[in-house]
């Protein structure tokens, strides 16, 4: 049985006409031999509104009960889209997460997916052409019904390619493609046609918003191929795959950046062994996730912590440090918002240097200032003001020849 994976995104299922769209994809894929398994994602703006009618029931909505409430965004998508197929002549039904199951962790609004009952998938594309999945959502051991966290039916569509062995898992959404950077800042941008798992995630991490991460983290798993394309053109898009010697020599993919930045600066802590963990495991504890850490050399037992979070919890952090003042031993506690990450990306750095010094160079030559840097085999990350985020992404983005094709490590 030959299997092929569609995972369709909010835009491109927002009313009939697009619907019909997608619906002519799918009968393409089918016609060429293929079993179809189409995760949907829930009409556009759908999720949003149900959220904001939550808190106007709820001051405080208790999370596993919104869990209940969004999942149903998706319930109305697969449905009405499996009545187009079965009108249109296809064998097909829809399919919620707990009818599957595709069984998850009890971590509410940010579930992890733990198992998919493949055989019973496969067992119904005996009998049908067509299974429509409702994305972004699972089940728990108990029965509750979970969802994947913002983004999540990217991570369902390529959970489902891995766990029935689909020869490709197909990603539509309204661009085209993975770029070298983020087009409607860069009118240089160039469309990747390949990319590779760990530049992925890379990206991804860093900001860019074209597939989830956890989706990649899968993909690479598994080694599912990932092809990102758009719903409304016939561009191939870009292959998300493992690498080779080829990639390997490309020094540099793409320019990412991050502008949800917040830098948080605890001054004068005593310089001692626990005091990071004493910031830190309050932090992680409330679910917060830190990204880039710097600790300043020590004088007179006494040094500097400095950090970056999301915006969004910037409160929550700003609380937790002020109560542990008297542990600590915090002199002030500063943060700015007016911070954003850009980062340089590629496998070609794994085995060639040069790019920390080209970047670092051109920031120079910019005027920019970096308040901080953090490193990975395949990544540069600088953190700068935010005002200058556009400058320094199109600087790089054109320093490293992007525009005109893949940069080429020197042999």
């Amino acid at each position: 049985m030959r299997i092929m994976v569609h995972k369709y995104g909010g835009t491109s299922v927002k009313g009939l006409e697009r619907m019909r769209l997608v619906l002519d994809r799918v009968r393409k894929s089918h016609a060429l031999g293929y079993k179809m398994v189409v995760a949907l994602s829930a009409m556009s703006g759908e999720t949003n509104r149900l959220l904001t009618q939550a808190r106007e029931f709820s001051a405080d909505p208790d999370p596993a009960e919104l869990d209940v409430l969004v999942t149903t965004g998706e319930q109305v998508s697969v449905a009405l889209f499996t009545m187009l197929a079965k009108d249109a002549g296809l064998r097909a039904r829809s399919l919620l997460g707990h009818q599957i199951p595709i069984t998850t962790n009890s971590n509410v609004t940010r579930a992890r997916i733990m198992e998919i009952d493949a055989p019973r998938i496969k067992a119904m594309l005996e009998d049908y052409d067509l299974l429509v999945v409702a994305g972004f959502q699972g089940v728990d051991c108990h029965g509750r019904v979970t969802t994947l966290g913002r983004g999540g039916s990217d991570t369902t569509g390529v959970a489902l390619a891995a766990a029935l062995s689909a020869e490709v898992c197909e990603i539509y959404t309204d661009v085209n493609g993975v770029y070298t950077t983020d087009p409607n800042l860069c009118r240089t941008a160039r469309k990747l046609d390949r990319i590779t798992y760990d530049e992925m995630l890379e990206l991804s991490s860093q900001g860019a918003k074209v597939l989830q991460i956890r989706s990649v983290e899968f993909a690479k798993k598994f080694n599912v191929p990932v092809r990102v394309r758009s719903t409304f053109s016939d561009d191939p898009g870009t292959l998300v795959t493992a690498e080779d010697t080829e990639m390997e020599d490309v020094l540099v993919s793409g320019i990412a950046y991050d502008k949800d930045q917040c830098r948080i600066t605890v001054r004068n802590v005593m310089d001692r062994p626990g005091v990071a963990a004493a910031i830190f495991s309050p932090i992680a504890e409330a679910g917060i996730l830190v990204d880039m850490i710097i600790q300043n050399t020590g004088r007179d037992g006494r040094t500097d912590m400095t950090f970056t979070i999301s915006r969004a919890h910037l409160d929550r952090t700003m609380a937790i440090l002020d109560s542990l003042r008297p542990v600590i031993g915090a002199e002030d506690i500063q943060h700015d918002v007016n911070v954003c990450k850009v980062s340089v990306i590629g496998v070609g750095m794994r085995s060639h240097s040069g790019v920390a010094s080209t970047m670092f160079t051109l920031m120079k030559k910019e005027n920019i200032n970096i308040l901080m840097i953090a490193t990975s085999e395949i990544k540069i990350t600088c953190l700068i003001e935010e005002k200058y985020l556009e400058l320094a992404v199109r600087t790089l983005h054109d320093a490293f020849g992007l525009a005109e094709g893949p940069a080429k490590a020197c042999a």
